[in-house]
């Protein structure tokens, strides 16, 4: 393990801290896309890097693994909110469509799991059994996915 001396005494582990510092900035930026707000994002990969620390030298690919939290978190927000929303029956607070460009836009109007389809396919560059095996779900059911989310996206930048 590479650790080094703290001025207070203690070890800090200096792998993990270049692991850090190289992957918040792409993981927050995933977890935007998928989520649709960058508070959110920020949250969700403070407490996927909070989840990774724990195994860091356990994990034999811990970008995969983080990325996996960072998805997970995601997904699981989400859910929380879903149900949060059915029990208080409130409306969802609309955003500033000036603010966001088409493209983001499009995106946040999806589905979530065509939204998480399309950014893991387009924005990190995965292959679609990549993008099948981190939603956990059939080849078939995220080719379904990408399809419908790149339709839906076509349909809403088409004047």
């Amino acid at each position: 393990m590479n650790r080094a001396a703290t001025e207070d005494g203690g070890t800090s582990d200096v792998a993990f801290e270049g692991f850090y510092r190289s992957q918040w900035a792409p993981m927050v930026r995933l977890a935007w896309l998928l989520s649709g707000s960058r508070h959110d994002g920020e949250d969700v990969v403070h407490d996927a890097f909070l989840r990774v620390e724990q195994r860091f030298h356990e994990v034999s690919e811990p970008v995969a693994y983080l990325r996996t939290a960072v998805v997970n978190g995601v997904r699981m927000l989400q859910r929380h909110r879903e149900v949060e929303r059915r029990h208080l029956e409130q409306p969802e607070p609309a955003g500033d469509a000036s603010e966001a460009d088409d493209l983001l836009a499009a995106l946040r109007a999806l589905p979530s799991r065509e939204r998480h389809a399309l950014v893991l396919r387009y924005y990190l560059g995965l292959s679609v059994d990549e993008v099948a095996a981190q939603l956990t779900c059939p080849l078939g059911t995220a080719k379904s996915l990408i399809h419908r989310g790149i339709e839906h996206v076509r349909g809403r930048l088409s004047p």
